[in-house]
């Protein structure tokens, strides 16, 4: 089979709950951009679940231009089988030329066993998509032999102290998994409608069909940093929990202000792993983002370099942290911080009394 064959770009349009994911949607942003890059232009969504058909209207607000809707009661629940078989079974019936999958536990566990069943590549936590040519670097003499329009799939590598491009020119689909929170949705079109595919491929349960005897929600008391409008972060030159508290002080100064904090600080037991920025936390974009006691490796500015504004506070002039932060500031944070609080509620006291 020609890779001709395939075309357009579809994304798995997580849902949970009969609720559609912020990922899905993101992908959805992603996908659109992608596409006014190709041939075929239409953005495809593949929506599995049970009873999931009110979902539709939604996918196409977001950019999807159709939407293949795989619905069975074997789909309520989240369970690998049934869900790879669902995907792998839409993508060699419709033959897409990519398919994003977003990062999630979901995305991680379905990502890898569907690209398997369909015999092609995964390149795994994207950071950016974008469609080029490949080889990246033309050989010379070869030029007849250049691949033209591959997704090209970026990512941290070696543990975070490289970033990987990548392209998978001789199978299809091209797919990626692509990490919540590092695409943007696009601004929604109210009313628009999307063309819906009913596809069953039939489900018949076998010994990988796992029974799930209870679902347990997780509870957490802590905010989603993802939702911050400013983040002010610790990292390890905090230098213990209680110095948090001067963090939080500050945070407490912006409406939608939270703190949050590097890897180090959550190895080091001072705070939980949901308050984690960086490529094994969370990817964010508020619009200011403090940097406190952060030195700024690879590994965390992934999660933080999309911020609008970017603030470092760090007691070495050479931390790597200086080299994306918009302003920086070299001192000891522990008389910074406070003296900023200071000015900043001043000036806020200021104002409301004008």
């Amino acid at each position: 089979m020609g890779l001709e064959e395939y075309k357009g770009v579809f994304i798995f349009a997580q849902q949970v709950d009969n609720e559609v994911s912020s990922i899905a949607l993101e992908l959805l942003g992603k996908a659109r951009d992608l596409a006014e890059n190709l041939d075929d232009k239409t953005v495809t969504a593949v929506l599995i679940g049970s009873e999931v058909g009110g979902l539709v209207d939604e996918l196409a607000e977001y950019g999807a231009d159709r939407v293949i809707v795989i619905d069975d009661p074997e789909l309520k629940e989240y369970r690998t089988e049934p869900y790879a078989h669902a995907l792998a079974s839409a993508i060699n019936e419709y033959k897409p030329e990519i398919m994003l999958v977003g990062a999630t536990a979901i995305g991680r566990d379905l990502g890898p066993r569907v690209s398997a069943r369909v015999h092609t590549g995964l390149t795994a936590d994207c950071t950016v998509l974008e469609i080029g040519d490949f080889p990246l670097v033309a050989v010379p003499g070869k030029e007849d032999e250049q691949k033209h329009k591959q997704l090209l799939m970026t990512r941290p590598a070696f543990g975070g102290n490289t970033i990987a491009t990548i392209a998978c020119p001789d199978y299809r689909p091209q797919m990626a998994t692509v990490r919540p929170g590092v695409m943007q949705k696009i601004e929604p079109k109210k009313g628009a409608k999307a063309e819906v595919v009913n596809y069953n491929p039939g489900f018949t349960p076998n010994d990988k069909y796992v029974t799930i005897d209870k679902v347990v929600k997780e509870v957490s008391n802590v905010a989603n940093i993802m939702d911050a409008k400013v983040l002010v972060s610790g990292g390890r030159g905090v230098g213990s929990p209680e110095n948090f508290d001067m963090l939080k002080d500050l945070a407490a100064l912006f409406k939608g202000g939270m703190v949050s904090c590097s890897r180090a600080v959550v190895d080091s037991g001072w705070m939980p792993k949901d308050m984690q920025v960086g490529q094994t936390g969370k990817t964010v974009r508020p619009h200011v983002y403090f940097a406190i006691g952060i030195s700024g490796a690879i590994q965390h500015v992934a999660g933080m370099e999309e911020s609008d504004i970017i603030i470092a506070i760090n007691k070495d002039e050479n931390a790597p942290i200086f080299e994306v932060a918009d302003y920086g500031i070299v001192g000891d944070l522990n008389k910074i911080v406070p003296e900023l609080t200071k000015k900043i509620k001043a000036e806020q006291e200021a104002k409301a009394n004008a």
